[in-house]
């Protein structure tokens, strides 16, 4: 590995003076008092992305670590995730990406949750005997290392540890591991930003926010498709391009809700069997990486399976999902019998803090009208067909 891994070297510390104020802040936050032991500590402890990361830069990082984190952040980005590796799977599963099975663990010999419990063993939390609380809460936390760029990663270089301190800030103050010619590790600090991330690997500690959705994921041409009926189609996602990005880099990617509400498989003839329907909502998720602004992602994925003549509009929301708390917007889906338009009232939910990309009503003949057709959609593109 490169004997150079910081450069720009703005200011240098002793591990070993890393060690002291960081255990120290982690047990004001938990209410931990020295002098009466451990009794305090009961109440919770709580550490900060940038804790977190100061300990990740405190860790004798190797090239077996380096495989470990690469492996679980390819894993994710495979199942349809950002490249991120929560702290439970690192805990429980080592090697394996949000999505993957338990199974496809990789035993390493000194994977990062034994550099971890070695740390913390090393420290005064450790000798009065609460180590294991430390790593309990770490490993139950909704913290991650987030890798950007990870498929620009040489194979050599060491990772510099940053932190998203959640105020949308898009340079931040990170931290790397070097050794000069006695031997000491040395925590060194300087400033990194997006474009140091696409050419130097860098590791962001920060929230998990995608890992309880399902996303969706490119057609497995293998997989055989149910053939449609007679007097409908399906409506495909062919692909979906997002034109800018909506976070800080430090946050993430993109996650993308996509809601489509319709009363799926129409085909009433009379006014008394419009009570036998009711309106469907498709919901999906589409995680874009920073790298994949601007280019088209190929799903090619069934996002209604019966689409009829009958339809007459479907109700469309796309948002970037940021959290908070679930609301929803109320549109409606129209049919038509006998030429003759019925609505449907469709609650699409949102979450109140969720960046609204593009909400309304797409008409059928916007479909309709070519065998692939695109639509613009705030600063997304979606290119839909109808098979």
């Amino acid at each position: 590995m490169s004997a150079d891994l910081c450069g720009m070297k703005i200011l240098h510390l002793l591990a070993v003076a890393v060690f002291v104020p960081l255990l120290a802040a982690c047990n004001r936050s938990a209410g931990f008092n020295e002098d009466s032991g451990s009794e305090d500590l009961e109440e919770k402890i709580v550490m900060s992305p940038r804790e977190v990361a100061r300990i990740f830069a405190s860790l004798p990082i190797g090239e077996e670590q380096m495989d470990e984190v690469h492996n679980a952040t390819s894993g994710s980005v495979g199942n349809g995730y950002d490249e991120e590796y929560t702290m439970k799977k690192l805990f429980e599963a080592p090697g394996c990406g949000v999505g993957d099975e338990e199974s496809k663990s990789v035993v390493y010999p000194m994977p990062l949750r034994d550099l971890l419990s070695e740390y913390f063993s090393s420290t005064k939390a450790g000798s009065a005997g609460n180590g294991k609380k430390y790593l309990d809460c770490l490993s139950s936390s909704d913290l991650q290392i987030y890798w950007p760029f990870s498929e620009n990663w040489d194979g050599e270089q060491y990772p510099i540890v940053t932190f998203d301190p959640g105020d949308g800030a898009e340079t931040n103050i990170g931290y790397c591991i070097a050794r000069d010619n006695r031997g000491y590790r040395i925590v060194d600090s300087l400033i990194v930003d997006e474009a140091y991330a696409k050419s130097h690997p860098v590791w962001v500690i920060n929230s998990n926010s995608d890992s309880g959705y399902v996303p969706l994921l490119t057609y497995d041409e293998s997989e055989p498709r149910a053939a449609a009926s007679a007097y409908s189609r399906r409506l495909i996602l062919h692909d979906f391009t997002m034109l800018r990005n909506y976070d800080s880099w430090l946050q993430g990617g993109s996650e993308f809700r996509v809601l489509i509400g319709a009363v799926n498989g129409f085909n009433a003839s009379t006014e008394a069997e419009l009570n036998l329907y009711r309106p469907s909502v498709t919901d999906f998720m589409i995680v874009v990486k920073r790298s994949e602004k601007g280019k088209p992602k190929v799903f090619d994925s069934i996002v209604l399976t019966d689409f009829t003549n009958q339809m007459e509009n479907l109700a469309f929301l796309i948002s970037e999902d940021d959290g908070g708390t679930r609301t929803s917007w109320k549109c409606s889906a129209t049919v038509k019998i006998k030429s003759k338009s019925y609505g449907f009232d469709v609650d699409l939910p949102i979450n109140e803090k969720d960046d609204i990309v593009w909400r309304g009503q797409l008409s059928a003949s916007f479909f309709q009208s070519e065998d692939y057709v695109k639509g613009r959609f705030g600063d997304v593109e979606v290119t839909f067909t109808l098979q």
